[in-house]
């Protein structure tokens, strides 16, 4: 399963220490502001552009994607008075899903689920810096997750542009949080292949497939539910950072979470039955190949007992009165034989007369 691992200091270090990653993505930085009659973007090449921005009445989006260098992140996060801990946290991947509120600044962390090009899960770490009229971005993978986003702000489609820096981190989340829906719908084709595999030829390699979603479906699950408490408390705080019309539409995200997490308890449920669909699968076939073997060996009980006793070694005794006397008899051979093959049929008749056959 290819998932992120936590990030941690060495013991000992000073906390709000800033430690450069190892990711190969590159830094891309993009600024946009915009109001209900103007929109700008641009690239930045070093976050002090930003700055003289800042003082403008428009909403300012600073979306960051790829590896960002610490000293990079210190420039973008001293206009905004980011916290140093907050600022620790977002080159620090592997946190749990959380919200921190620091006096009018919000600072969020989501998970992005993502299936790889193996259809392993993969899970990337999103975090937000949210004040009064700037929303801050980071996300550390290639793809561009909020592209979307940007588009209808380019073409003022729907009330994005007439609202706020709080409204557009809805947005960014609301795309964070469905992302989880095509995972969930792709574990659900793989358990509906693996259910008639299990149901029909079972191999080692079905139950190692059962396995890894059930580890995967838990992985899952771990990270939902952090996310479904960040948005509880989005929607049911008292920050300032956030309208109430905004508020409303937080509860919408606080239920797609809810649905995530009853889909993977669906998909938990529908593993540990495979488990115990495939145990009995294993065992009737089991049973099938026990039931045919005793009854192979059940025909052959009274067969051995005809060869055994004809085998014995009495042939120079042939004329005592105790002798056998079909050794003497010139159909002696074929009338053995006979009586052999007529217990055979007789058995097998029996058994089918019965059903074991």
């Amino acid at each position: 399963m290819n998932t992120f691992t936590k990030r941690y200091h060495p013991p000992g270090t000073a906390p709000g220490t800033l430690v450069a990653s190892d990711s190969p993505v590159p830094l891309s930085i993009r600024l946009i502001t915009y109001t209900d009659t103007y929109y700008a973007e641009e690239r930045l090449s070093d976050p002090i552009d930003s700055v003289p921005l800042l003082d403008t009445d428009a909403t300012i989006w600073i979306d960051v994607q790829g590896n960002v260098p610490p000293d990079v992140l210190h420039q973008l996060g001293q206009p905004l008075n980011l916290h140093d801990l907050a600022l620790e946290d977002v080159l620090n991947i592997g946190q749990q899903a959380k919200l921190e509120e620091y006096d009018e600044q919000l600072f969020v962390v989501m998970h992005l689920p993502s299936l790889d090009a193996s259809g392993s899960l993969q899970v990337d770490q999103v975090s937000f810096f949210l004040t009064p009229r700037v929303l801050v971005s980071f996300y550390g993978q290639a793809q561009d997750i909020f592209e979307p986003v940007r588009e209808r702000l380019r073409h003022h489609h729907g009330r994005l542009r007439r609202h706020g820096s709080d409204y557009l981190l809805y947005r960014l989340i609301d795309i964070v949080v469905d992302h989880g829906f095509p995972v969930l719908e792709h574990y659900g084709e793989r358990l509906e292949a693996l259910e008639d595999e299990v149901l029909m030829q079972p191999t080692q390699q079905t139950l190692a497939g059962v396995h890894r979603i059930r580890r995967e479906l838990l992985r899952l699950r771990r990270l939902a539910w952090p996310q479904r408490e960040v948005l509880s408390q989005l929607f049911r705080g008292d920050c300032t950072c956030i309208t109430p019309e905004t508020r409303l539409f937080l509860r919408d995200s606080h239920d797609h979470t809810v649905q995530i997490l009853d889909l993977v308890e669906s998909d938990r449920e529908m593993v540990a039955s495979l488990l115990d669909a495939y145990v009995s699968s294993v065992g009737n076939r089991l049973s099938e190949s026990m039931r045919l073997l005793t009854i192979i060996a059940t025909l052959f009980i009274p067969l051995t007992f005809v060869a055994g006793v004809y085998g014995m070694n009495f042939g120079n005794n042939t004329h005592s009165a105790w002798a056998m006397p079909e050794l003497r008899w010139d159909y002696g051979y074929p009338m053995v034989w006979g009586v052999m093959i007529a217990i055979a049929v007789g058995m097998i008749y029996l058994f089918k007369r019965k059903k074991w056959l």
